[in-house]
Formats: C-alpha cells, structure tokens, sequence
C-alpha cells in the first residue's frame, strides 16, 4: 500500500528530525565506524593466509597441534581484516558527540515539542476518523 503525500512528508520530516537531533544514533546505526586502515586488513589477510598454511603444514607433517595454532593464526588474521579501527571511531564519535550536544540543546528545545505535538494531533485525528 503506497504512502500518501502527507505520509511521505511526515515520513520525511521524522528522518530529518532524526538525522538532526540524533546524530550520534544515527552514526551507529547506519554502520558507518571509523575510517577504515587498509595496511590493517592487507596485514590481517597475510597473516589469515600464514594461518592457512600452517594448516595444510600441520596436516601435511600430520601434528595435530600444528593445524591447531595454524586455525588460531588464521583467525586472528581474518579478525584484524575485519575489525573497525577503534582510535578513528572513538575521534569521530566524539566530534559528533560534542556536536550532537550543542545542536540539541538549542533545537530540542524550539523544534522537538512541535513537531511531537503535530505528530499527537495527526495520530488523534486519524483515530477519531478511523473510529467513526
């Protein structure tokens, strides 16, 4: 069922109020951490690949404790390519934190309370229609 104009308009209206007031939700939620360090995941796919042929080593000498340690190398390689570089995150989380505060204490306070109060009349409207 396709949205009316008013619909998509509150709609759009809610994520900007989001986007707005919420910046430091929305930077978690849309997965964007921070930037990634591509000399981290080459080193975590090298080593991943050293983890695979300690591997094969171990099964090729056939000392189960070789393959053992080659898994837990490779693990930790392919964990390092993954991973979300913490010291980049935790700058732009704060940049946006302290932004994110001084943002919402002028505009909560003039914007939040009408649009709330718009979006109760609406909701009490579309009931009292829907009831009748």
């Amino acid at each position: 069922m396709p949205l009316s104009e008013q619909e998509q308009r509150l709609l759009e209206e809610m994520e900007r109020s989001l986007y707005h007031n919420d910046a430091d939700y929305v930077a978690t939620v849309s997965g964007r951490g921070g930037k990634r360090n591509y000399t981290t995941i080459v080193v975590g796919i090298l080593v991943g690949l050293l983890g695979v042929a300690t591997i094969v080593t171990g099964v090729a000498i056939r000392l189960p404790i070789v393959g053992i340690l080659g898994f837990v190398v490779m693990f930790v390689g392919v964990l390092l390519a993954i991973s979300v570089p913490k010291s980049g995150a935790a700058d732009d989380a704060q940049s946006t934190d302290s932004s994110a505060t001084s943002n919402r204490g002028s505009s909560r306070s003039a914007t939040k309370p009408d649009f709330m109060d718009r979006l109760n009349e609406r909701w009490e409207k579309r009931q009292d229609d829907h009831d009748q």
